[in-house]
């Protein structure tokens, strides 16, 4: 009797099962391996410490060595960026409170003795955020703790931050490059004419230029009348006090930034020694010569008797104590960072429900005596700010002191949802107003035509598919969403006038989308006062009659059970101690987990209907 052989369906499933059960077992293998290089990193960190008797030694240098983007609050997401720590390689971007924090708290720990900040890859961050950190190098200062500054070469943005330091040293072969503000966009007019699509655009607001890159080809008169007011407002605050600070002559910075085609063609391209010669820098020095100076001024040796002792931002921020302090009462603090959206959004984004959700929370905590909302953003979706803004007016209506703190930018929908707080406070270089709205819709009956396509039908009544995008847009709907607009702009300036106590043409005057710098503004009257974040929670605190010594807390979305292991995981003194040794996960781990900013807009942009925005593109390069 022969053997029965199984026909070829049959077999075909016998194989597909083998390769998914194959592939199963790859999978759980990879996962298993990767926890158990986890547990032998904890027990062998654990190994390492318990052989440390100190983490951080007396006469220790603070190293700050920021990375990529200075912050309110991380975007990137936590599991990515607990991995992305673990195998060695920190995410990009430093949280301005966190640095704040370590600065502050060594300048009251006697074990240590100076900073040394190295800002070569900090790669922006905003003036107002770079005020804060440079605040806090003060207070350092004041304390009778030097502050050194080194790097390759330095961009304006890193320049600004170092200028608060005693001493400012670059390589020999880098310089300081100080260039001036620019804010510059793509147009897309004419590729959107190409492509057959119509752009309609509804706005109130002289100056509200936010959707010109879609309808022009070019920038407008008002546009580049209102940005060369507010830019040269940035200007004239940033060569003052790098000027201050740099004990040099203001006029002189000016014109030395402005000659310098001609200076560096007769310094024979040396940049390090002109920018030694204009005072910008204190001396030139390698990075040995930089930890043979470090020795020289009393420092001792590092391990092995190699370059100096020294704690990582990372390593001393781990060990900073907790704020939070149990049940006692103190200060909320939400952060509402990033575009504003509808919906939930996650960090770095402000989400119209998450967002408000935050405020609710911290207004339903009994802990909270007062709340102070920190606001970094450009705006986004008018009803998304509205939602945040009407809990915050909630807030106060249950009595509970709100203080706003602008940050980098409170513009627009940033500034929609500041207005109702008891106070604001901005920066003399924070980027707000831009009061104003607008709206869009675009249609593609012509792109459609292009490739021989037609939108053909009939409705029940004239407005009926008004929205489809494959038909040209009716008048009669363009006047209903102008007037919509209309509505929202009054809405917007009359409510500014009621939280402000201005007349509704005081404001109107001042708004028109028209964007001013935290100094104008305070002369305008859209902010109380100048100030920082802290000045701003001492605000807070003052009006909640907390005393001297309050808790302040941070409310944010929670994390997952598994995000907080890996979260804690990362800030043991452990697993710092096995990293320090050279142990990481491996660099793949942390990928398991820039558009054009005009064209990010639209996102988020549901179709079918106008988007309505409170939203402004006035961040300079």
């Amino acid at each position: 009797m022969t053997e029965r052989r199984p026909n070829g369906f049959w077999a075909f499933l016998c194989v597909l099962g083998r390769g998914i059960n194959a592939v199963r077992l790859v999978i759980l293998n990879l996962i298993f391996f990767l926890f158990l290089f986890i547990v032998l990193l904890l027990l062998f960190g654990g190994y390492l410490g318990s052989r440390s008797e100190h983490l951080i030694q007396g006469d220790s240098v603070l190293v700050i060595k920021p990375q990529g983007e200075l912050v309110e609050q991380y975007s990137i997401d936590p599991l990515q960026r607990a991995l992305a720590q673990l195998s060695g390689n920190p995410p990009k971007q430093v949280q301005l409170r966190d640095l704040v924090a370590a600065i502050d708290a060594a300048a009251k720990d006697t074990r240590i003795t100076r900073i040394l900040l190295e800002p070569g890859e900090l790669q922006g961050g905003g003036f107002a955020a770079l005020s804060e950190a440079g605040a806090a190098l003060d207070r350092f200062r004041a304390a009778g703790k030097p502050v050194i500054v080194w790097a390759p070469s330095y961009d304006q943005g890193q320049y600004y931050l170092a200028a608060h330091a005693d001493r400012i040293l670059v390589d020999p072969q880098g310089g300081v490059m100080i260039t001036g503000l620019a804010n510059y966009r793509l147009f897309y007019k004419d590729l959107l004419d190409k492509l057959g699509v119509d752009v309609h655009l509804f706005r109130v607001g002289q100056f509200k230029s936010a959707a010109e890159p879609y309808i022009l080809d070019h920038a407008s008169p008002e546009s580049k009348e209102a940005d060369s007011f507010w830019m040269g407002g940035l200007w004239d605050t940033y060569v003052n006090e790098v000027a201050k600070l740099r004990k040099l002559d203001a006029t002189a910075l000016r014109t030395d930034i402005d000659t310098l085609p001609e200076t560096i063609a007769n310094a024979r391209g040396d940049l390090g020694q002109l920018s030694l010669d204009q005072h910008l820098v204190d001396g030139l020095a390698t990075p040995a010569e930089l930890e043979a100076m470090m020795r020289k001024e009393g420092v001792p040796a590092g391990k092995k008797g190699e370059g100096f002792r020294q704690v990582s931002l990372q390593r001393y921020a781990t060990n900073l104590p907790d704020d939070d302090n149990g049940t006692a009462p103190g200060v909320a603090v939400v952060v509402a960072e990033g575009e504003i959206s509808g919906g939930k959004q996650p960090q770095g984004t402000v989400g119209g429900e998450s967002t408000a959700a935050l405020v609710r929370a911290a207004r339903e905590d009994k802990r909270t005596k007062a709340l102070v909302l920190r606001v970094n953003s450009p705006g986004g979706e008018v009803y998304a700010a509205e939602q945040i803004r009407r809990e915050v007016a909630l807030t106060r209506a249950a009595g509970i002191p709100v203080i706003v703190s602008m940050g980098n930018v409170a513009a627009s929908g940033g500034y929609w949802i500041s207005m109702n707080a008891d106070r604001i406070y901005a920066e003399p270089n924070t980027i707000t107003g831009s009061i104003g709205i607008f709206g869009m819709v675009l249609t593609v009956p012509g792109t459609l035509d292009k490739l021989g396509v037609k939108s053909d039908g009939v409705g029940t009544s004239p407005l009926a598919g008004a929205f489809d995008i494959t038909r040209p847009l009716d008048p009669r709907v363009g006047t209903v969403i102008q007037a919509t607009i209309e509505k929202g702009y009054r809405d917007f300036v009359g409510q500014v006038a009621k939280a402000r106590g201005k007349p509704y043409d005081a404001i109107d005057t001042i708004a028109q989308g028209r964007v001013w710098t935290g100094q104008q503004a305070l002369d305008r009257g859209l902010v109380d006062q100048l100030g920082g974040l802290g000045e701003a929670v001492a605000d807070a605190a003052t009006r909640a009659k907390l005393g001297k010594q309050y808790p302040v807390r941070y409310v944010e979305e929670p994390l997952g059970g598994f995000e907080q292991f890996l979260m804690g995981l990362n800030e043991s003194a452990m697993v710092q101690v096995a990293q320090a040794y050279g142990l990481h996960l491996p660099a793949w781990a942390a990928h398991i987990d820039t558009m054009a900013p005009e064209l990010k807009l639209l996102r988020s942009a549901p179709s079918g209907r106008p988007n309505v925005y409170a939203y402004c593109f006035c961040t300079p390069r």
